[in-house]
């Protein structure tokens, strides 16, 4: 019913314009009744973008379910991802989505906040991990907005191109720009003597001052 209700609509915004397209006349087109609509969509603009709900919920429990072994600015940068893989999933639908938000004032608006809503999930979660840090909530907000801008200016330029080519190719460039630019790099692992390590044994009466245990261990180490 939902799949059929979107379809409905974007062949009736692509017929006579979003402006001319009445709820009526798509729950006519589709079959079922105004409460049905307003069912799965508290609005006509909300029939544009019927997936953010889902990626917005998707993205927040990838955030949730981090830990303190993932960077924060990569896990971030993994989670824009998640609004990528949503939009390359129908290329035909976000390729007309895109077109008739350009043409549509009030889409333009809602659109933009539906990227808050997106831009304000990775900053609270930075804002938890850069708690304990000098100027951590500016920081958040700076690499939050910073994500989400990289993102957009990818995946605006691949749905210019009609969605033709790899969309991941150039939003990973992007992204990867950010993560040079902000992200922390992981400490290198500690060295290692190559090599057997040597093990020594000491017997030792029991009672006997610690001194005199210390003393039998550095002459078995002069004697190795």
């Amino acid at each position: 019913m939902r799949d059929a209700l979107v379809a409905a609509a974007f062949q009736l915004f692509l017929e006579r314009g979003y402006e001319q397209t009445t709820v009526d006349d798509i729950v006519a087109l589709a079959g079922v009744g105004r409460r049905s609509f307003f069912r799965y969509f508290p609005s006509k603009e909300d029939v544009v973008f019927p997936d953010h709900e889902r990626c917005l919920a998707d993205m927040t429990a990838f955030l949730g379910a981090s830990g303190e072994e993932h960077e924060p600015v990569r896990r971030v940068c993994d989670a824009a991802r998640l609004v990528l893989r949503m939009y390359a999933e129908n290329p035909t639908f976000s390729v007309q989505r895109y077109r008739l938000t350009k043409r549509v004032p009030g889409l333009r608006a809602y659109e933009l906040s539906v990227v808050w809503r997106y831009e304000r999930a990775l900053a609270e979660y930075l804002r938890e991990r850069f708690a304990g840090r000098r100027d951590g909530t500016l920081q958040a907000d700076v690499i939050a907005a910073a994500v989400v801008a990289a993102h957009n200016n990818a995946l605006r330029s691949w749905l210019r191109s009609d969605g033709h080519g790899d969309a991941s190719a150039g939003v990973d460039q992007a992204l990867g720009y950010v993560q040079s630019t902000f992200g922390v790099a992981l400490p290198p692992p500690p060295l290692r003597a190559e090599g057997p390590e040597d093990v020594v044994v000491v017997v030792s009466r029991r009672g006997a001052p610690l001194w005199r245990v210390v003393q039998e261990i550095e002459a078995t180490l002069d004697r190795g």
